[in-house]
């Protein structure tokens, strides 16, 4: 069993930066993949970015033009996301997700098995 704990996010204004961090409890969460999702008032679940579980892969959304960095720390059980030259656009509920044992990095929300509560970002223009 895995429980995951999102933390960071808040109000800041466009152009500015936060970094999101995603605590993860189990013993097997250092065996998984891990992602960001984020969703927008009034629109779908997306994709924002995944790790594996070495950390020598990653993903992310194009949207993002390397805006955003995902790395972890397994020592820590932790994941974090740097989120730079932020936009009104990217406000959101950011969710942190675990993977399967696989220990792949996914974009796709099917292969996480566990979900964070959610973290509110909130940008200003």
């Amino acid at each position: 069993q895995v429980q995951l704990a999102e933390s960071g996010g808040g109000l800041v204004q466009a152009g500015g930066s936060l970094i999101l961090s995603c605590v993860a409890s189990g013993r097997t969460s250092s065996l998984r993949g891990m992602g960001w999702f984020r969703q927008a008032p009034g629109k779908e679940r997306s994709f924002v970015a995944a790790i594996s579980s070495s950390g020598r892969i990653t993903y992310y959304d194009d949207s993002l033009n390397d805006r955003f960095t995902i790395s972890r720390d397994n020592a820590k059980n932790t994941v974090y996301m740097q989120m730079n030259s932020l936009k009104p656009d990217d406000t959101a509920v950011y969710h942190c997700g675990a993977g399967r044992l696989t220990g792949i990095a996914s974009r796709r929300s099917e292969d996480y098995d566990y979900w964070g509560q959610g973290t509110q970002v909130t940008v200003s223009s």
